[in-house]
């Protein structure tokens, strides 16, 4: 039987959205400053843990908080929910990364994952320092991924690359032995694609890429090396008890999937029928639009699964 679907939560780590919202009127609080951004944030992954997401993703951007930090403080504080943080990998050593990455695995159970930001817009690269061009960037993701895997799988690891050397590397002692985070990554092209088939657990498209196509196409590159490849899809939804009320939401963007609960989990549900198993959901941006997802719309695919069984 097939699995249920995987269901991700973009956190609101950029822009306004991290904003503290402000205290209903009949609340007073005499403590200025002492809640902040992060208490948002924090707030947005409780809601996705306590309600049944399978993990939340802290995007890389310019913009946003530092999403490895971020990541790191949910999952000391949480218990089930899987954390996915996004990186470039221009920004550090792919033997820091894994280092670091070891240590969180250690500490919060196994429940850390990847999502290597490879190619981000021209000004954010160089606003980082990276001056990397086109398929440059691609070879040196494939590199970053095969030294961090490299030092993790062996104690005795020796690297000589374009982009990293490494010698004598390798974890030993309490670093070692713990699965590898989870490599999400995305993109359509074909440089995209085939450093998934190489290194990704899930590539995650878009709902404006030609899935079907892309989805094949992945897939065969993925077995050409010996693997399988997961398909995730990144998409916003809105849902409600019922269609209009939820067409009446303002600032809704055109590409959103928007309808009743039972009308929004039929799409997903056809995307799934095409191959997709990871969904990456970006609800908006209040903590009561990630319960009532939760609360109401995944519940709709488990006790679908319940009944198959």
């Amino acid at each position: 039987m097939t699995p249920p679907p995987r269901f991700l939560l973009t956190l609101p780590t950029t822009g306004p959205d991290t904003a503290p919202a402000p205290l209903p009127e009949f609340v007073t609080d005499t403590r200025q400053g002492r809640y902040g951004a992060f208490d948002t944030i924090t707030e947005a992954a409780r809601a996705a843990e306590v309600t049944g997401f399978d993990g939340v993703v802290a995007p890389f951007a310019a913009d946003a908080e530092e999403s490895l930090v971020v990541v790191a403080g949910l999952l000391r504080g949480s218990r089930w929910i899987h954390g996915v943080a996004g990186l470039h990998p221009g920004l550090g050593t792919p033997v820091y990364a894994a280092k670091l990455s070891a240590s969180l695995q250690r500490f919060s159970g196994d429940r850390f994952g990847w999502w290597p930001v490879v190619d981000p817009p021209p000004a954010t690269a160089r606003a980082h320092g990276d001056f990397l061009d086109g398929p440059d960037r691609y070879a040196r993701a494939d590199e970053f991924l095969t030294v961090a895997k490299g030092v993790w799988q062996h104690e005795d690891y020796t690297y000589e690359g374009r982009f990293f050397q490494v010698l004598a590397g390798g974890f030993q002692g309490p670093l070692a032995g713990r699965p590898f985070p989870a490599v999400h990554l995305s993109g359509a092209s074909a440089d995209a694609l085939e450093l998934s088939a190489k290194h990704a657990d899930v590539h995650v498209f878009d709902v404006s890429d030609d899935l079907d196509a892309l989805i094949a196409d992945l897939g065969e590159r993925a077995a050409g090396h010996g693997r399988g490849v997961a398909a995730g899809l990144r998409l916003t939804v809105v849902a409600r008890e019922d269609e209009a009320e939820a067409h009446a939401v303002r600032g809704v963007p055109g590409h959103a999937i928007t309808g009743s609960f039972e009308q929004v989990a039929g799409e997903l549900r056809g995307y799934a029928g095409r191959g997709v198993s990871t969904f990456v959901l970006e609800p908006a941006p209040r903590v009561e639009e990630i319960y009532r997802l939760g609360e109401q719309l995944l519940p709709l695919f488990v006790r679908e699964h319940a009944h198959v069984d």
